[in-house]
This record gives structure tokens, sequence and C-alpha cells, in this order.
């Protein structure tokens, strides 16, 4: 899945301005599903049916990935920005970021002060933001304007993914894991049943904009009537030496099956059905408890009468930043839990509270 993932991480989506991502899922699962199209707002909507009879069950993964968007040219052609999804102001200091404009992708670096200035500055204070800048290289605004810049241009981390360490430890490291990783999870859910050979109907949903609000699940899931719902998709983990971290999620521990967070608490027979079937099929998995986050499956288990939902969570570490790392044993048992999950639905299956 590496050269998957590394094509999806690539790819420049934050917030809204998901139409690189939308196009290339939507063109890559083509030949593994019965239907699919790109909704108003951009979410990618997928169809797989069973040859059996059995529920109709949403799988989602969100494509936005947070970043920022150009709100200033200043005179002398350095850029204000705004964010797009949460971010920590204390990281974003001599970052390299790409700038996607009409005439193509440009690389810029969120400027710092020099070091030799910091005898005079408060070496402690965190700048916000708003008092911070990018500089593309150009030397005027006009210059700016001539490189393509414009107000409302979205901007990314530019940095690509690459094996942590080396090929030994599995592990990667790169932007946009959250939640690309997910969406690639979706991606081979699909290609394992490009045979058809289960019960029921896929529903995937890859949607937009989750890290504003969970907009793109919200419109996307009140078009489905479905049974059941199994959202994917990144949490951060609590195994550094920090002193707020409690070490009750690890990685490489295995994929995370979600108790709450501040958008969802899981439906019980959902929870319950993935430990019983993780522990059947020898999957590695650890229990989520974490109210600092939140998820498409609560905008999906919202939806319509309410859809029983659960999350699997890929465990990452230093979450929302340019260097997010997961393990691909971790991302390989979330793929292994969620087509058990499908490949054990049938007409009889019942998801009742």
């Amino acid at each position: 899945m590496f050269t998957l993932l590394k094509s999806l991480t690539n790819l420049h989506g934050p917030c809204g301005y998901e139409q690189p991502v939308s196009h290339f899922i939507k063109d890559y699962i083509q030949e593994l599903v019965d239907e699919v199209s790109i909704d108003p707002i951009g979410n990618v909507i997928a169809s797989k049916k069973g040859n059996k009879p059995g529920p109709k069950i949403i799988v989602t993964a969100h494509m936005d990935e947070i970043g920022f968007i150009v709100k200033k040219i200043e005179n002398n052609g350095l850029i204000r920005f705004e964010k797009l999804g949460g971010h920590d102001d204390r990281i974003l200091l001599a970052q390299k970021v790409k700038l996607r404009t009409r005439s193509g992708e440009l690389l810029g670096v969120i400027g710092t002060m020099s070091a030799h200035f910091v005898k005079f500055d408060d070496a402690s204070k965190v700048r916000k933001h708003q008092q911070l800048y990018i500089d593309i290289g150009a030397k005027s605004k006009q210059n700016a304007l001539d490189l393509g810049v414009q107000i409302g241009d979205p901007i990314t981390w530019a940095t690509e993914l690459e094996l942590l360490g080396n090929e030994q430890t599995g592990r990667v490291v790169g932007k946009g894991l959250d939640d690309r990783a997910g969406c690639a999870v979706v991606i081979e859910l699909l290609n394992n049943f490009k045979n058809s050979d289960f019960a029921g109907e896929v529903v995937a949903l890859f949607t937009v904009q989750e890290e504003v609000g969970l907009r793109g699940a919200q419109v996307a899931a009140r078009n489905v009537l479905a049974d059941v719902a199994i959202a994917i998709d990144t949490t951060a983990v609590s195994d550094t030496p920090e002193e707020t971290m409690d070490q009750s999620l690890l990685l490489g521990e295995g994929t995370g099956i979600k108790i709450i967070d501040f958008s969802l608490i899981a439906h019980p027979t959902v929870k319950n059905n993935l430990v019983s079937l993780a522990e059947k099929k020898e999957i590695r998995y650890q229990y989520e408890v974490f109210p600092g986050i939140g998820t498409d499956g609560g905008a999906v288990s919202l939806s319509n009468k309410g859809i029983p939902t659960g999350v699997l969570s890929i465990p990452s570490r230093y979450a929302h930043s340019p260097v997010e790392v997961i393990d691909l044993e971790d991302l390989a048992a979330t793929v292994d839990l969620l087509t058990s999950f499908v490949l054990e639905l049938n007409e009889e299956s019942d998801f009742s509270f």
C-alpha cells in the first residue's frame, strides 16, 4: 500500500480545495465499483453491490488535509495566510509549503527570524499565524502576482511520504496521512471485493471538509439509507514522553477500535462486533477513548433516522503536522478488520441498539 499511500499524500488538497484528490480517487476506483460520482461539493460517492442479499454499509474516509489559504500579498512580495483546519502555531516557523495557483504549484517557506536576532526578542514568544508570512522568493507584490498568486489560493505542507528510518522500521512519515491513510484503506477494501463475493452493498464515501466541521460527510450521508457505517480515520497516539501522554494508545499495536470521541459514542453493537471479529481473526487492535478529536463517523451516525456507526482508527504520531507518522502494520490491521467486518455481513445481520 506504500505506493498508493505515497500517491495520495502527494496530492494537494486542503479543506475546500480537494479537487486533485477527488478526481484521482474517482479515476482510481472506476473499475472497482459499479457506480462512482463526485457530488456538487466534491465528495466522491461510490457503490459496489455484492452477489448475495444483505445490509447496506457506508465506509467513509475524508480526503481533505489541513492547510492554509492566501489572505494578502504584501508590497514586498511576502504572503499573509489564514488556516484551513486545526494547526499548532508553535510548529509553523521555517516550514516548507506549496501554494497551488492557476498556473501551477509554487514552493514557499514560512518565514522565521534569524537566530542572530533572537537575543533582541522574547525567545519564548509564540507568534500567532496572523503575524507570520510565507516567502515564495517574490521581490514585490507585482512579482508575486506575475508568478500566479491570487487571494484565496490554497496552501499545503511541502513534505512527501518517506520511510522513517529505513524499510526495516515499517513506519512512514509525511503530510496528509490524516486522512489519506483512511482513503487508502477504503480503496484497498474495494480492491479486495473486485469479484463481488460479499453480501449486501458497500457505499464508499470519500468526503471533503472534515477538518473544518465534518461538512462533506453531513451532505453525503443524508442521501444514503444505510444499515450500518464504519468511518476510517487516523487518531493521535499517546506513547511519547511528554507529561500529558497517558500511554493509552500506541503506535504499532494495531488498529484502534473507537469507544468515544467528542463527535461520537460508538454504537455498542458495532463496536462489540468489531472487537469480536478482531479476536476471532487474531487481528491486533486497541481501544480508543479520546475526547480530543472528532471524525466523519459523528456526522454519519446522525444522518437520516440514525445509522449505527463504528470507527476504526489508524494510530498516528505528530498529527496535524508536516511529519505525521504511521506504522504500516497498523494500516494493514485496519484493512483486515474492515474487510472481515464486511465479509461477515449477511441477511441476518442485526445492529439494533
